[in-house]
């Protein structure tokens, strides 16, 4: 069986317990360790083991995560003491390959180092020497790595490739929702007409995105709605409370659980914001979020942004609603002249989609374990490294 060590930047995360659940439905044997974000209490269990917590880090605080990454490196040796001998070290995101260079030389025979990375921060991309450095860490870290995990082409055809950060093969996990039961869905979804309901779920960050649906639904004055779920990020919209507050139209209904809620919470909107303006012209354009699948795979209709990696993704698919400049003149535009008819057509479209599209099923997790047990090394070369 293949053990596996995870090393993840944020234990809370629920993107983490999926790729835990994934590796364990492929037959893996997963131990975890990682730090979590702003205090948040650690799981006590991620599938069958307890994780290591390796401490807290800010979020939005890059020095102190330096701080923090440098002094759980210092303590990795007591840390992971009571962990055997893995075969693969994942490591997901920069900081976290880091450690994973540390982490090899603990054990015995060194084991293979694979790169997850689903976000491009955007230090990474920064033309001064604040970028170049950390370009050349990721390049200095990623020498080791024999595999490069990421979510999107975008971030291979954008980042990687032109800036030569690896030379490691790469494979394409999308961020699907987890289906290892193979269970067909007949969602609650509201009747095409007003009120039409957007749903914006998972991490709220992006200003300009709330500050144009909010405008949209005082223009339309209760024909558009706008339901919130999820964690705001406060240090990116500080005043976010008062201002879905003051929004007669907005609804915001806290953090909710990923996967158990996900077919109630889409199910009772008509849309999907799949839009993301926090790091416009970087990351933003490049990634495909998870609120891109767990809408397709829940009935509702995504919208995204024209040039971005999940409008072509939606074009080559034709279905979804790409908007040109997304302001809210072109939203109140497109919400003006939506009827019962156009909402059916659009739906008919998103329901004719296969349903692999939006889910990985067991046997994705067993093509997934098969890779990474592709990669252990024969007990000769593993003295060797």
């Amino acid at each position: 069986m293949l053990h596996v060590l995870y090393l993840v930047h944020d234990l809370t995360d629920p993107a983490v317990s999926r790729r835990v659940a994934m590796l364990e439905a492929g037959g893996a044997r997963v131990a975890v360790a990682g730090f979590r974000r702003d205090d948040r209490t650690a799981p006590t269990r991620l599938g069958g083991s307890v994780p290591i917590d390796l401490g807290v880090t800010r979020d939005g605080k890059f020095a102190q995560r330096i701080a923090a990454v440098a002094g759980a490196a210092l303590a990795l040796r007591a840390r992971l003491a009571a962990v055997d001998q893995p075969d693969i070290i994942i490591a997901r995101h920069l900081e976290m390959l880091a450690l994973a260079d540390r982490a090899k030389g603990l054990f015995p025979a060194r084991p293979a180092i694979v790169y997850e990375s689903l976000d491009i921060h955007r230090l990474l991309l920064a033309g001064n020497a604040v970028g170049r450095a950390m370009r050349a860490a990721e390049r200095r870290f990623a020498r080791s790595a024999q595999l490069l995990l990421t979510s999107s082409p975008a971030f291979l055809r954008d980042y990687f490739e032109p800036h030569g950060q690896l030379d490691a093969p790469a494979l394409l996990l999308e961020n699907k929702v987890l289906d290892l039961n193979g269970r067909s869905l007949a969602p609650t979804r509201p009747a095409g007409g007003e009120p039409w309901k957007i749903g914006w779920f998972g991490a709220l960050r992006c200003a300009r995105s709330l500050d144009t649906l909010i405008d949209l639904t005082r223009r339309l004055d209760g024909r558009v709605e706008l339901v919130l779920r999820g964690r705001p990020a406060y240090d990116a919209i500080p005043d976010f409370d008062a201002l879905v507050e003051a929004a007669p139209h907005v609804a915001f209904h806290g953090p909710y659980r990923n996967p158990d809620d996900l077919e109630a919470i889409y199910g009772e909107v008509h849309f999907n914001w799949a839009i993301d303006f926090f790091e416009e012209g970087l990351n933003s354009e490049w990634l495909l979020p998870n609120r891109l699948y767990e809408g397709g795979r829940h009935g509702a209709i995504p919208i995204a942004r024209a040039g971005t990696e999940t409008a072509r993704f939606l074009a080559d698919r034709g279905i979804g609603i790409v908007l040109d400049t997304c302001s809210a003149d072109e939203l109140v535009r497109v919400f003006s002249n939506l009827d019962a008819a156009g909402f059916a057509a659009h739906r008919a479209r998103l329901d004719a989609i296969d349903p692999a599209t939006w889910t990985a099923t067991r046997s994705d997790c067993e093509a997934l374990v098969s890779r990474l047990s592709s990669l252990r090394l024969q007990p000769e070369l593993r003295a060797a490294a």
